[in-house]
């Protein structure tokens, strides 16, 4: 039997990313220190991913994805293939729970606009070709709002915030051409930034612009990039706190967002971190408007390996149930497994345990 995209986002789903195995880290150390090419890595990498993917299919996901196993970040990645973006090693790392991170970061050095020859769009190809049919490929990219994260906006380059916000848009506008045009037909974008305009502690260019600013800003930008996009395009977000090596960067619940984002952003669907005391109450889910998009419930985490309670997990689900309909509502890891190429602090056993165990909850909870 076929499966649908319009399914999406799934019962049970997952956000992306996955460990990476020991021989992937070692070709990537030896592509490094330049012992093998670039094209023996690609090697090691497409072999790799068709092991995953066929993992993920013998679990009984319905969606896969590439594991995230051609990037070292989830978002720089990406973001240093756009034009007038540039990567970079920065001086210190970003600060997460008692861990700095490895120094790197983007920066805007030109005008912003989408790169056609993005690397990305032949990775997803090669994607496709492997899953074959045999499920939905799902491609996880950065949210546009990424590029007003800490460090990367450039006053110098874009003296008006707005005309920034313009040419990020109109880059996302043909990023999401080119990624239908590939084969697309699931798309999510990651969020810390927008989550983290609900962390307390939130402040942006020294608080020239106050939190309301931003989340409008946010909300526009979003919605202004999925403007025209086919109906058969099915994109969803997943709003993110950091993950590290199993640690996160901030805390806040979604209530400061709730009014304006999860009730007017455009998308599909919802991925929402709720695995621990960080993530708050599911109160905040009652902006979401009935019949509207799907929230993925992310109350299994993806930071150690041990498997939850099943009754917890359901009575949670029951819980979540109150605020938004059953029939709305997916289950989820909060994150993935390897948001950098350094993974979180468990084991690949692991980490397809806990994705057979959503499998296994989402048909008791939804046939």
């Amino acid at each position: 039997m076929s499966i649908t995209i319009t399914k999406a986002p799934f019962r049970a789903d997952h956000v992306g990313s996955l460990l990476r195995p020991d021989n992937l880290h070692d070709a990537r150390k030896q592509f490094k220190d330049g012992t093998i090419t670039a094209e023996q890595l690609r090697e090691v990498e497409t072999e790799e991913i068709k092991r995953i993917v066929d993992k993920q299919i013998e679990v009984g996901l319905e969606v896969v994805t590439d594991g995230e196993f051609r990037r070292t970040w989830w978002h720089f990645d990406f973001l240093e293939h756009l034009n007038g973006i540039d990567g970079y090693v920065t001086e210190k790392g970003l600060t997460f729970d008692g861990v700095e991170t490895e120094r790197y970061n983007v920066r805007n050095t030109g005008k912003v606009s989408f790169n056609p020859e993005h690397p990305f769009i032949h990775d997803f190809i090669e994607l496709n070709k492997i899953v074959s049919g045999r499920a939905v490929a799902k491609q996880t990219i950065p949210s546009p709002n990424q590029l007003f994260a800490v460090g990367v906006y450039n006053e110098d380059i874009y003296p008006d915030i707005e005309d920034y916000a313009n040419d990020i848009i109109k880059a996302y506008q043909d990023a999401l051409k080119a990624f239908y045009e590939a084969g697309v037909r699931y798309l999510q974008l990651d969020d810390v930034y927008i989550a983290r305009l609900s962390s307390p502690e939130f402040q942006f260019k020294d608080g020239k612009y106050s939190r309301e600013q931003l989340i409008d800003l946010a909300l526009r930008v979003i919605n202004r990039a999925l403007e025209g996009k086919p109906e058969d395009l099915v994109v969803t977000t997943h709003l993110c706190r950091g993950n590290y090596q199993s640690t996160w960067a901030f805390e806040g619940s979604y209530a400061r967002i709730a009014p304006t984002l999860l009730a007017k952003e455009k998308v599909n669907g919802f991925f929402l971190e709720y695995d621990d005391n960080r993530s708050g109450d599911f109160k905040p889910l009652e902006y979401i408007p009935n019949g509207g998009a799907r929230v993925v419930l992310g109350v299994v985490t993806s930071k150690n390996g041990e498997i939850e309670d099943k009754e917890t997990v359901i009575a949670r689900i029951k819980e979540a149930s109150q605020f938004v309909p059953l029939e709305q509502l997916c289950l989820s890891p909060q994150c993935g497994f390897a948001s950098t190429h350094h993974g979180n602090k468990l084991t690949e056993e692991q980490q397809w345990e806990k994705l057979k165990f959503i499998v296994d909850v989402a048909k008791e909870v939804w046939g």
